[in-house]
């Protein structure tokens, strides 16, 4: 799911130190400040749509939309941060991004009704699983798609959430994103709770929106 809060252009080649022996097998590393703009793509194709919702709010005449996701995944203390998100290389490029982070404690909860009414029941999903490891965002570029890389971003999530001292991640997808949910219940996710989606024009879904969640080993 997107930031909310927060954001297509050429890849940039931002892989150092992979050899070509590497060049056809994906790799990841933490992401670096220099990679926001990349982050920023990538939110706006995990997002599809939401992002660009709030992004638009602080847009300023001339700016594009993803130079304003990349001042924000610049935050140092944010969730949506450059400091929460790791990255994929293939060919020397970013492939893809997993976007992940420890959810605050039940009292710290944000009263949802200082949100819109769409992205309220993202927020109260999230709050069924305080403390928990949450991926905000998996996204892949489409030229990368079909070569393993939401897989490896995702095989890191056990060991980021034993990091930070989580037994517990969580995801949630829209019913109707088929692949997505697809893959995680392939890794082992399982569907914990489900809230109606408030249908709104920045995005496509209708239905559910669904909590996943599965122990961290």
């Amino acid at each position: 799911m997107s930031d909310r809060r927060p954001g297509r252009s050429k890849v940039r080649d931002t892989g150092t130190g992979v050899g070509n022996a590497a060049r056809y097998r994906p790799e990841v590393r933490k992401a670096r400040r220099e990679n926001c703009r990349a982050i920023a793509e990538l939110a706006l194709i995990a997002g599809e749509g939401i992002p660009a919702y709030f992004w638009e709010q602080s847009r300023k005449p001339g700016q594009a939309l993803v130079e304003v996701g990349a001042l924000n995944a610049a935050s140092e203390q944010a969730n949506f941060s450059w400091r929460n998100a790791h990255l994929a290389l293939l060919e020397n490029r970013i492939a893809g991004m997993l976007l992940a982070y420890r959810l605050p404690a039940a009292e710290d909860a944000q009263d949802l009704e200082q949100f819109p009414a769409f992205i309220r029941p993202l927020i109260e999903l999230e709050q069924c699983v305080p403390g928990s490891f949450y991926i905000n965002m998996l996204a892949v570029y489409p030229k990368y798609r079909g070569r393993g890389v939401g897989t490896l971003l995702m095989s890191l999530a056990d060991g980021l959430a034993a990091q930070v001292g989580c037994g517990l991640i969580s995801v949630e997808v829209f019913a109707q994103n088929a692949g997505a949910l697809r893959l995680y219940q392939r890794l082992g996710y399982r569907v914990a709770e489900q809230r109606d989606v408030v249908a709104h024009s920045c995005h496509p879904y209708t239905g559910k929106v669904l909590l996943l969640t599965k122990p961290a080993t």
